[in-house]
């Protein structure tokens, strides 16, 4: 009886799994074959859940009256630019709070991160939008890039300090023992062990830079400075919704994210099979 419990708990368990999968990829494969079809295929009826011919008259149309690529190299840009510069801070951070001796100052930065990811953006959009406006810093890519940097710095750091306390001391002990100062042991030793830590952290600010679209909806007018995500929401109007364009621009959007997963997955499953901090 016991032995048939297991079994049917497990068929359970894969159902639910299974329905799961579904319930996540449904809308995904409905978008992918939302831009592979033509105009007046997509408001046929009934549903037709795989185009009769591919087309790529969608995505002829994103790059025909929309900057498209012009808009995806400013959120190429300001991620990859804003995930680096996060990794190397919070990198530094994070070091600096795992190894520090001052318990309660430790704790007290600790807790002012964690409390910095509790308030809601959109709390600070309208002083934030204010100070810079005077400051004449609206409008630029610029203060995007700063304005992100600061938005995951915290969370970086706090994700740093995990991979850091992982690390034993005495490995650097150790290599200060065999000749290497404090920053010889920090960048021979230590920061070569949390490679995969840190390619997480940079994974993390990308996607979270590449899909914000609050900050970029506020602090930018112009057309030639836009993001993928306003972008994408400037295809929905009053007027309607152009499916097939915000379609084809959604596939485009998700390369990015999928790559540099697919980049980071690979540190992340070396640095859980390296040995070298066992015990």
């Amino acid at each position: 009886m016991k032995a048939l419990m297991k079994v049917i708990g497990k068929i359970l368990k894969i159902l639910a799994l299974g329905l799961y999968l579904l319930a996540a990829l449904l809308p995904l494969y409905w978008v992918v074959v939302t831009s592979f079809k033509g105009s007046r295929e997509i408001y046929t009826f009934p549903l037709k859940y795989l185009p009769e011919k591919l087309s790529f008259e969608s995505y002829a149309k994103l790059f025909g009256f929309a900057n498209f690529g012009v808009y995806f190299r400013n959120s190429a840009i300001l991620a990859l630019a804003s995930a680096f510069v996060a990794m190397l801070i919070s990198m530094f951070s994070g070091y600096a709070l795992s190894r520090i001796q001052a318990k309660k100052f430790r704790n007290g930065t600790l807790l002012a991160m964690y409390f910095t990811q509790m308030v809601p953006p959109f709390i600070l959009m309208a002083p934030l939008f204010v100070m810079l406006a005077n400051y004449g810093m609206t409008d630029k890519l610029s203060t995007l890039f700063i304005l992100y940097v600061t938005m995951v710095i915290a969370f970086s750091t706090i994700m740093s300090k995990s991979f850091f306390d992982r690390i034993p001391v005495s490995l650097e002990e150790a290599a200060v023992i065999d000749g290497c100062n404090t920053l010889q042991a920090m960048f021979k030793v230590v920061f070569p062990l949390t490679r995969p830590g840190l390619a997480a952290i940079f994974s993390f600010a990308f996607v979270n830079i590449w899909n914000e679209l609050f900050l970029a909806s506020m602090f930018i007018f112009s057309d030639e400075k836009m993001t993928v995500p306003v972008a994408l929401n400037s295809f929905i109007s009053k007027a309607g919704i152009s499916w097939d364009v915000l379609s084809a621009g959604l596939v485009l959007s998700l390369l990015p994210t999928m790559i540099v997963f697919a980049f980071a997955q690979r540190y992340i499953i070396a640095g859980l099979t390296e040995g070298a901090i066992k015990g």
